[in-house]
């Protein structure tokens, strides 16, 4: 993608980012630093704190109208303790595609008003070598808005200049 000048700093970004993430759910920032090696488990798929809150990082795909590539956020979800060790017993199978999908509550916080920490949301698994999606429930959250009707390329460096200035 062709990069943009942000509105918010001023600045010439070389690259429009279709792909935006976090490298650990909310509640992983909760946890004091000192704490975390202790408290919780953290990959660049699945987090578990202390024993009893169980994540898995997602896809949540937003369609862009006037693009052939959906703009997606990398976004961590909460399963029930039995939902994930089911995610996680079917992580390397042929075939894990074909499960239900798993209720699931976001867990990342995005740049919409209102928040986004648990929307309610269903993890759908993917053949192997993808990660899961995350359909949020159809509500009228701007996020939820977005995932159904979809948007604009300027909606997409909106949500990138909002995100890459977060405070």
């Amino acid at each position: 993608m062709p990069g943009f000048h942000c509105s918010t700093c001023g600045q010439y970004h070389e690259d429009l980012p279709m792909v935006l993430g976090f490298p650990a759910p909310e509640a992983w920032y909760a946890i004091p630093v000192h704490e975390r090696e202790t408290r919780a488990l953290l990959s660049s798929d699945q987090c578990i704190i202390d024993d009893e809150y169980f994540f898995v990082l997602g896809r949540l795909q937003i369609p862009v109208l006037d693009s052939d590539h959906p703009f997606t956020w990398l976004v961590w979800v909460s399963l029930s303790k039995s939902n994930f060790e089911r995610a996680c017993d079917l992580w390397e199978k042929e075939g894990r595609e074909s499960e239900p999908p798993y209720f699931a509550w976001l867990q990342s916080q995005l740049p919409y008003p209102g928040g986004t920490v648990s929307l309610k949301t269903n993890l759908v698994t993917q053949p192997l070598g993808e990660r899961p999606l995350v359909q949020l429930e159809p509500t009228d959250h701007p996020l939820s808005l977005e995932q159904q009707h979809g948007i604009d390329m300027a909606r997409v460096q909106a949500i990138v200049e909002a995100a890459l200035h977060l405070a």
